[in-house]
């Protein structure tokens, strides 16, 4: 019945971008719950075929699993739109907004929803101006990458060069936002569902791609800690947070 459902399920994974670690291990634990509930699927990396062979495998649809530019930016989801592949979570025009740090950001402060100040950066910028319009400490990041690869948390004006130039070894676009301080809570959406907020709690103190993928010293707490009235205030604000940008099936 599960086969006859879904087809053949192609999990594209791995890719070439600086998330490609990341992706291959999301990847094999998908296509492993899939062959459990007796999924007919199997795995491609379109680092190793492209688009070529994966119209070889015959998919009745794909599940993206991909990480990082090229998979979660639109231009995956571009290219099944044309060959007519149903794929898994959102859109093109929603998967290249979200992918965009600064122009995600324009959109939740067109429509109010609360996200720290943030200015653009470059090689000529002024640091102490920076510092001085934003406050410190800041946080600087690559406008497209995930997996915090590249970012680094910054208290004094004469750091910023240095987190500007490691930031810019990943993108050409680099920003500055202000820092906010505090627990850290992760909510994830599944169709119209808000799943219960999860407490990261990282001895370090700085959620990076180490704590997130290679420390097991991170933990997660679930129930969060909040009490039902702010577990639910946030769920909404993540909620009108994917809606704005047109997320789809999950995030």
């Amino acid at each position: 019945m599960t086969q006859e459902r879904f087809g053949r399920v192609v999990v594209l994974y791995g890719g070439s971008s600086a998330e490609r670690e990341v992706s291959l291990n999301s990847g094999a634990a998908v296509l492993a719950a899939l062959h459990r509930r007796g999924v007919d699927a199997v795995g491609y990396d379109p680092a190793e075929g492209g688009l070529a062979g994966l119209e070889a495998l015959t998919p009745d649809r794909v599940f993206i699993a991909l990480h990082g530019r090229g998979g979660e930016d639109g231009t995956l989801q571009g290219a099944l739109e044309l060959l007519g592949i149903p794929y898994t979570g959102s859109g093109v025009l929603a998967s290249a907004l979200a992918m965009d740090k600064q122009r995600t950001k324009l959109v939740w402060q067109a429509l109010e929803l609360p996200t720290p100040a943030a200015l653009m950066l470059d090689a000529d910028s002024n640091w102490d101006v920076i510092a001085a319009e934003l406050g410190l400490p800041l946080i600087v990041k690559p406008v497209h990458e995930g997996s915090t690869l590249g970012i680094s948390i910054v208290d004094t004006a004469a750091a910023l060069e240095t987190a500007y130039r490691e930031a810019a070894r990943y993108d050409a676009r680099v920003m500055a936002e202000r820092f906010i301080s505090g627990e850290e809570y992760t909510v994830s959406l599944l169709g119209e569902r808000v799943l219960p907020a999860i407490r990261v709690e990282v001895p370090s103190g700085f959620y990076d791609y180490e704590a997130k993928y290679l420390s097991d010293e991170t933990l997660y707490h679930l129930p969060c800690g909040l009490d039902a009235g702010q577990e639910a205030q946030l769920g909404t604000l993540c909620r009108q947070a994917f809606e704005a940008v047109g997320g789809a099936g999950w995030g």
